[in-house]
């Protein structure tokens, strides 16, 4: 779909179409899959000052609050999907756009996955000691976050180191470990061990895969959400411009 010069009201309507808010919901992992493949970025729940897709809107609607009836149906699905997704190599998840429960097609992953695509990737990552302490523990196979943790002994370090890796796309989830009481623990595991990634850095697909979903960008929304140098954004966008494949009208970048 292209946008032209457009009204904010006209952008959101837009985008309610194309990230799946309008028209019929997800209710299927296989669905979500597809939602996933077909916008490649999406975050878990919708989040103040992230304006990108959602599952849960496309699951719930755009009028539904998470959580605000409690543990509902679709809010077992999206909860359960997050872990299952990754567990099938469907969809990548973890802490990346704005810094929250992120999902990102497998395409885009490789697009965007920084290293190799083996276990020795981290060494290669400006990473804290603690950071590539975990990254080493799950190398030989997928540990529950309740065993990483008690590795580490600290919970705050742990979750920052977490945070980190996941930030640079280097573990997922698989799955989840029951723990016989309360809520399972999510496994978490090496990005390499679930998803075909490595040696593919491809920021003219990333950028386009962006453009084509939010239909209208800057370069300051692009470089947020990739991590990414402003200026590298922008060369990213205009090369776009260039060949035809967006346009600028002196504030954003429109999908054509």
């Amino acid at each position: 779909m292209g946008m032209q010069a457009t009204s904010d009201a006209e952008l959101g309507q837009a985008r309610a179409v194309r990230w799946w808010v309008r028209g019929r919901r997800v209710g299927s992992i296989e669905r979500a899959a597809k939602f996933v493949d077909d916008v490649g970025f999406a975050l878990l729940f919708p989040a103040p000052r992230v304006v990108v897709p959602s599952l849960w809107d496309a699951v719930a609607g755009e009028d539904e609050e998470p959580f605000g009836g409690g543990m509902g149906l679709n809010e077992q699905r999206v909860w359960t999907w997050k872990d299952e997704l990754p567990r099938r190599g469907l969809a990548w998840y973890g802490a990346y756009l704005g810094g929250r429960g992120s999902f990102l097609s497998p395409e885009l992953l490789r697009a965007l996955y920084p290293a190799a695509g083996d276990a020795g990737d981290h060494l290669l990552v400006d990473l804290s000691p603690t950071a590539h302490e975990i990254a080493d523990a799950i190398a030989a196979e997928p540990l529950s976050s309740a065993t990483l943790r008690a590795v580490i002994g600290d919970r705050g370090r742990y979750q920052r180191a977490i945070t980190e890796l996941q930030r640079n796309l280097l573990v997922t989830t698989a799955g989840v470990h029951e723990t016989g009481s309360g809520w399972p623990a999510a496994l978490i595991t090496l990005t390499c061990h679930r998803f075909d990634v490595g040696g593919r850095v491809d920021h003219a697909l990333a950028t386009g895969q962006f453009l084509d979903t939010m239909l209208a960008t800057t370069a300051g929304e692009l470089a947020r959400a990739f991590r990414w140098p402003v200026a590298q954004a922008r060369a990213r966008l205009t090369e776009h411009v260039e060949t035809g494949r967006a346009t600028f009208d002196g504030t954003r970048y429109l999908s054509v």
